[in-house]
């Protein structure tokens, strides 16, 4: 059994060819965080341990009922392999046990990693969610904890997976067979442009503790071709060609096909120690276009949104996972250097958005969002109306009057879902993490105890309405006050959602922003420095 975390300090030392180098505070700015307002309600410890018995009873009705297989039914006590039969449900929550100080459960874990068989020939690994999930599990938990054999398996399945990149572009393939290194598109030609562009963490950060430079130099030829095209594009279209290294459709978005490619801009930047500041300004560059052509106000409520649009013209969709947008963009105001006006603008972007995400859960008989929602449109058709630029300009040039910009009023919920501003499209609640995600970044953030609050409302929701005898299950029909149990419980229940609102509640700052970087699917992996031969190898700046 290791020491508890809350003494580690700095993460432990890898026994590797390299190792993290923690700075002690960023070398572009200096972090700041306000203290958290006091506390309104019950105890956060109390609050943190509740996560964590959930937490817990998701992981041991996992272990007891589905242990060797991918995920558990949470109905009927079943189990499913839904990612080639490698345990990703364990390899996902790995690190969330050792977070949660739940080390007896996680060494008991270690014999069962250690023994999972990457190679298989008769099944294709999809690349995107086996990176995101047991690339990235793997190598978390092996920063936090030092364990050799996790790296160890981490590098097993980094090779493994490697093949995709074989291609006439280099654009990563759908899925590979580890065994063969066959690859295979998926039900498009096409790669996505969020499966194409969250790798560079994982891989980066896997090169670095191994040395082996094709990881690095896979990865970041992804970077090339999209940095090539930076000077004729501000957003990124959800579909490319892996034939010919393009855009191969003209939607843009920051939803389901899209979304994490604009968050590994960031953070990737953050991981290497703003070693690559390229990514930085792909970042800043993306986000003004997304918040100058995705971002509207619905028209009576006034809430702010963020949807996607197809050569011009604009879907009112609103997505659950576009939710993890807030959370990206404060913690891009207080990472990164910017001039005053973009941030500003990006915390009130941030703001308001999360509101609305938190909002959609609020207005909810069942107190849980919807996987979908169109928003109405605007009486005045003009294409525009709604665009919350346009009514933020205004603002600003009226003398800005109240003071709160537009889309940041945060109207109370409304149950009656003829006054909500839109319709629900899918009425699933998939455990989704990106709202409590959001909750979490904007409250560690800003200090502002309202999120907590949020936050609280949706984890009792979820307890009240998700929670089965074996675990916990996805939802269908929000909008009622019973919706119906799916049989059927995501590894990233226990890799994100529980993860970010354990950590929302916890009293102490365990994960602190400044030193480790969230992947895709809440993995940390922390901060490291380029030695001089690997900036010299991969031209970095020295």
């Amino acid at each position: 059994m290791g020491p508890p975390f809350h003494d580690l300090g700095p993460p432990p030392p890898p026994p590797a060819q390299h190792h993290p180098v923690l700075p002690e505070s960023p070398p572009e700015v200096e972090i700041d965080y306000p203290p958290p307002h006091p506390p309104q309600s019950a105890p956060n410890s109390a609050r943190s341990d509740a996560v964590r018995d959930a937490f817990l009873h998701a992981y041991n009705g996992y272990t007891q009922y589905a242990w060797g297989f991918d995920e558990l039914r949470p109905k009927s006590g079943g189990k499913a392999n839904t990612f080639n039969g490698w345990s990703i449900t364990l390899l996902d929550a790995l690190d969330s046990l050792w977070i949660m100080d739940l080390h007896d459960q996680f060494y008991e874990a270690i014999p069962t990693v250690a023994n999972i068989t990457f190679l298989t020939e008769d099944k294709f690994a999809p690349f995107f969610e086996t990176v995101i999930r047991a690339l990235g599990g793997l190598l978390s938990a092996y920063a936090l904890s030092g364990e050799p054999i996790l790296l160890t398996r981490a590098d097993d399945l980094g090779k493994a997976l490697l093949p995709v990149f074989n291609t006439a572009s280099g654009l990563p393939m759908y899925a590979v067979n580890t065994a063969t290194g066959t690859t295979r598109p998926g039900w498009n030609v096409d790669a996505f442009f969020a499966e194409m562009a969250s790798c560079q963490l994982e891989y980066k950060y896997l090169a670095h503790l191994t040395g082996r430079t094709d990881y690095f130099a896979r990865v970041d030829h992804v970077i090339d071709i999209m940095y090539d095209l930076s000077p004729t594009i501000d957003l990124y279209p959800t579909q490319w060609s892996i034939k010919q290294g393009k855009p191969a459709n003209n939607v843009l978005s920051v939803g389901a096909a899209a979304d994490s490619g604009y968050e590994y801009l960031l953070k990737q930047y953050l991981l290497t120690a703003r070693s690559e500041p390229r990514v930085r300004e792909m970042y800043l560059k993306s986000v003004r276009a997304i918040i100058e052509n995705l971002f509207f106000l619905s028209p009576n409520r006034k809430l702010l949104y963020v949807t996607d649009m197809n050569r011009g013209t604009v879907s009112r969709t609103f997505e659950h996972l576009s939710c993890f947008l807030p959370g990206l963009l404060v913690l891009g105001t207080k990472m990164i250097d910017m001039p005053p006006s973009d941030r500003e603008l990006h915390e009130w972007a941030a703001q308001g958005l999360a509101y609305t995400c938190y909002v959609s859960y609020a207005d909810q008989p069942s107190g849980l969002g919807p996987d979908e929602m169109v928003m109405d449109p605007w009486t005045i058709n003009d294409g525009s109306s709604g665009r919350w630029i346009n009514h933020l300009k205004a603002w600003i040039e009226e003398g800005k009057p109240g003071g709160v910009p537009p889309g940041l009023h945060e109207p109370a919920p409304v149950k009656d879902g003829s006054a909500q501003d839109y319709r629900i499209k899918k009425t699933d609640y998939l455990l989704r993490p990106e709202v409590v995600e959001s909750l979490y970044l904007m409250w560690r953030t800003t200090g502002d105890e309202r999120w907590r609050e949020r936050g609280w409302e949706i984890f009792q929701a979820i307890e009240k309405h998700a929670r089965t005898v074996y675990g916990y299950a996805s939802l269908r029909g929000v909008d009622r006050e019973i919706p119906a149990k799916l049989d059927e419980m995501p590894s990233y229940f226990l890799a994100e959602t529980l993860k970010y609102l354990y950590l929302l509640f916890v009293e102490e700052d365990i994960i602190p922003l400044d030193r480790w970087v969230f992947n895709t699917e809440a993995h940390p992996l922390p901060v490291f420095e380029w030695s001089q031969w690997e900036k010299v190898q991969y031209k970095i700046p020295l």
